[in-house]
């Protein structure tokens, strides 16, 4: 559905649920999105899930599939939309390890934010990250994403506790990346 130059974002389907399961079981994934404890997941319990959910009909909301080679390599949302005030947050797994720090995160993050931006009309997307995941900083920081402030030592993170930043981007922060990008 939305295309980068690395990656396709589109709607999870159930032959991805497996692959999404491995990620989601992968104590070195969990930890590095800053789940800790990781916690185990089912595969019938990620299957009864996707099936309830998709037993209601209607559209898939703002949860993506993150293609990539013809494969499933992660996930990325937008949730906790507020309306008022046109802001969400964002996050996002790249969870198959042989697609870390080769840019397809960054890409997948700027199909994203281009989704928010342009197409939901959002002002102001959000995230909080884990302190000691500079690989994820700085893909967000290369997307325009400011630090906004630091919750010091407030997530247990790998049998120690690690701030937790918060990081936000405005719409005409992110329209001025991409008319600099143009230009250059």
């Amino acid at each position: 559905m939305l295309k980068g130059k690395k990656t396709l974002l589109r709607s999870i389907s159930r032959d991805d649920l497996e692959r999404l399961w491995q990620f989601n079981n992968d104590v070195e994934v969990e930890l590095a999105g800053g789940g800790d404890p990781p916690i185990p997941q089912s595969l019938s319990r990620l299957y009864a899930e996707y099936d309830n959910e998709s037993s209601k009909g209607g559209r898939d909301g703002s949860t993506f599939a993150i293609e990539a080679e013809g494969k499933c390599i992660g996930q990325c949302a937008l949730f906790n939309f507020n309306e008022t005030s046109q802001t969400c947050e964002l996050g996002i797994t790249i969870g198959d390890k042989a697609y870390w720090g080769h840019g397809y995160g960054r890409d997948a993050l700027q199909c994203l934010l281009d989704y928010a931006f342009r197409l939901r009309n959002i002002r102001r997307v959000h995230l909080s990250v884990n302190g000691n995941n500079q690989r994820a900083i700085r893909a967000y920081q290369s997307c325009g994403f400011i630090e906004e402030g630091r919750l010091r030592a407030h997530v247990w993170n790998d049998g120690k506790f690690v701030d937790l930043v918060l990081m936000g981007l405005f719409q005409e922060e992110w329209n001025e990346l991409q008319a600099q990008a143009t230009i250059e």
